[in-house]
Formats: C-alpha cells, sequence, structure tokens
C-alpha cells in the first residue's frame, strides 16, 4: 500500500497496516481552552480589591468596536483591572506557555523525561545577570535585559563547552550544562556575599514572581514568546521522529543535530525572556508536559499545543493562590509550583522508567 511519498514497494499480497496521522483530540482541546478561560476570570475578578464577574465581562465586551454595554465597572475598579490585574493575568498566561512548551521542547530533543527549560544553564545566566543588575543599583528596565542577557549566554556557554569536548553528543550538552550551571552559580553565590544588603531582593527574584506595573513586561515578553513557541510547534513532527533516536532519525532524512540545535536555540531564547520578567518559576517545564503526555498521548504533535495551554493555565492558578493564600501578604509563585511540582517530580523518578 502506499503512503503518497514514493512508489510502492509493498510485496503482492502482504498488507500493512494503515498509517494515519496523529492529530490533536478535540475533546482535550476544548477542555484546556475552558479551564483556561475558566482560570483566566478567575484571574481577573479575584484578589484584594474583588471585581464582579458581570463588569470584567461587560468591560471585555465594551473592547469590541462598536459594543457599548451598560453596567460596567466603575473607574476605580476598571483602573484595577487594565493597570494591574490584567497584565499580570496576561504575563503568567505567556511566561506559563513559554516554559511549559520549552520544557516538551528540551525533553523531545534530549530524550529525557527529567529535562526541564533550565537544563542548559539558563537559569544560572539569568540569575547571575540578575543580580549584577540588582547589586549595581541599575533601574527596572536594566533587570530583565540584564537577566535575558546572562541566561543566553549561559547556554551559549554550555553548547561551546560541549561541543568543545564531545562533538554532538545530548550527554556532554547535558554535562555542561550541570558544570556551566554550577561555576555560573558559585559566581552569584560570591557577588551576594559582598552585597548583603541586596540579598533580599536577589532571592525575590530568584524565587519568581509576576509584578507587574502596567503592560510594559508583557510587551517586552510577547515577541520573543511569539516566535519561540511557532518555532517550536512547527518542529513537533521532527521531535516525534527523534524520539525513535538520532541515527534512525538520520536514516528517515532528519538532521538530528540540526533539530536539536533550532529547538534549543527556540527554547532558550523564550525561556530567557520569560524568566527575565517573571524570575525563576521552577518545575513548571515538567509537571505540565507530563500531565499532559499522561492524559492525551505522547505524540509532540498532541504535546506541544496542549502543553502551552495547560502551561498557561498553570501558572495563572499558582499566581492567584501566591497572592490570595496569605493575602494581604503575598508568597512567590516559585514557592507554589514548587510545592505542586516537588512531589510530581518525585512521582516521575519513580515511573519515568516505565513511562518513558
Amino acid at each position: 500500500m502506499s503512503t503518497g511519498t514514493g512508489p510502492d514497494t509493498t510485496a503482492p499480497g502482504v498488507a500493512t497496516p494503515a498509517l494515519r496521522p496523529v492529530r490533536l483530540p478535540r475533546r482535550w482541546l476544548l477542555a484546556s481552552l475552558a479551564v483556561l478561560l475558566a482560570a483566566v476570570l478567575l484571574g481577573l475578578t479575584v484578589g484584594p480589591a474583588g471585581l464582579p464577574l458581570r463588569g470584567v465581562l461587560t468591560e471585555i465586551v465594551d473592547l469590541v468596536p462598536g459594543v457599548d454595554l451598560a453596567g460596567g465597572l466603575d473607574d476605580r475598579q476598571a483602573a484595577v483591572l487594565w493597570q494591574l490585574r490584567a497584565p499580570r493575568v496576561v504575563l503568567g498566561l505567556l511566561v506559563g506557555a513559554m516554559l511549559a512548551i520549552a520544557g516538551a521542547g528540551y525533553q523531545g530533543v534530549f530524550r529525557n523525561p527529567l529535562a526541564d527549560p533550565y537544563l542548559l544553564g539558563v537559569a544560572a545566566g539569568a540569575g547571575l545577570g540578575a543580580t549584577f543588575a540588582i547589586v549595581s543599583g541599575g533601574s527596572r528596565l536594566l533587570l530583565p535585559l540584564a537577566a535575558f542577557t546572562g541566561g543566553v549566554l549561559g547556554v551559549a556557554a554550555t553548547y561551546a563547552l560541549g561541543r568543545g569536548v564531545g562533538g554532538r553528543s545530548t550527554n556532554s550538552l547535558i554535562l555542561a550544562g550541570v558544570a556551566v550551571a554550577a561555576f555560573l552559580t558559585a559566581v552569584q553565590t560570591f557577588v551576594n556575599q559582598r552585597n548583603t544588603d541586596s540579598l533580599r531582593e536577589v532571592y525575590g527574584w530568584i524565587l519568581g514572581r509576576l509584578l507587574t506595573a502596567g503592560w510594559g513586561e508583557v510587551l517586552t515578553v510577547l515577541p520573543y514568546v511569539a516566535v519561540s513557541a511557532a518555532v517550536l510547534l512547527a518542529h513537533r513532527r521532527l521531535l516525534d521522529v527523534l524520539s525513535v533516536g538520532p541515527d534512525e532519525a538520520g536514516t528517515l532524512g532528519v538532521p538530528a543535530a540540526r533539530v536539536r540545535l533550532v529547538v534549543v536555540l527556540a527554547a532558550t531564547l523564550g525561556t530567557a525572556a520569560a524568566v527575565s520578567v517573571s524570575g525563576l518559576i521552577g518545575f513548571v517545564g515538567i509537571v505540565v508536559p507530563h500531565i499532559v503526555r499522561m492524559l492525551a498521548g505522547s505524540s509532540y504533535r498532541i504535546v506541544l499545543p496542549l502543553a502551552a495551554l495547560v502551561g498557561a493555565t498553570f501558572l495563572v492558578v499558582a499566581d492567584l493562590v501566591a497572592r490570595t493564600v496569605v493575602s494581604p501578604g503575598e508568597l512567590p509563585v516559585g514557592v507554589v509550583t514548587a510545592f505542586v511540582g516537588a512531589p510530581f517530580f518525585t512521582l516521575v523518578l519513580r515511573s519515568a522508567r516505565r513511562t518513558w
């Protein structure tokens, strides 16, 4: 039977199974979108300054050109919604989606269920860059730039070291990432010890937070997340091919080294942008892809798009918990994701050999 990609070489009389493309299950897509919408509405309405659901929905519908409904929010409530609450929720959507899809991409190219977006040193590099910005008394605009630059340079150093000692081996890249992360963390610790008056702010950034002052952070991270996510989604079929191994993928015409490089670069760019405005929020890149894989299937044509939706939902809900559970105080959102992710990580360790 011909598959439409070349001549039919099947021996006469020998039956072959039909090749069916893997498609995103509609029920999981609709369920993910419904839960995401509910999380967004909760994020917009719940907080120290509670907002009525009907008023919030009216304000959103009023954004449609030509629509002007009565019964919206008053001026104070509208300011809370559009200047504080909405930017924070949208930032959570972007960061959560990016970390989740980057984690899925890393797991695909390294064929390792424990891989996450911070595997190759982006977290250590971003942390060092942010530390330098904080202790130097830089402006609020300098911190994201320093964190982004540090994250990219950290991964570049990992690639340079890995290629120098082990060629194109994935194991050499992983070991290089461990070495680079350890070195950058040591430098960060030294800087912190020399500037103890800045420790509180540094650790506040390291623990992760979604603090916004308008739409500036959203506009900063949006282009990077959009480009990175588009590249990763475009490579989802190739990640399925890589799952059989680099040598086997090569026999199928897939350049494993080039695909790995493109996926890592895209995931690194998006992750560095995300952590530059949110700090180091852990476990999203591990927890979310595994949840999707257990529920909807292991094909990356399913995992990547659903991971983006579930990751966005997960971080919006985690941030909602972080800013309400100790109200009027606030927990770092990274503490909430770690509270959920650490037990899940233990389960992954126990079941990885059986499920990967």
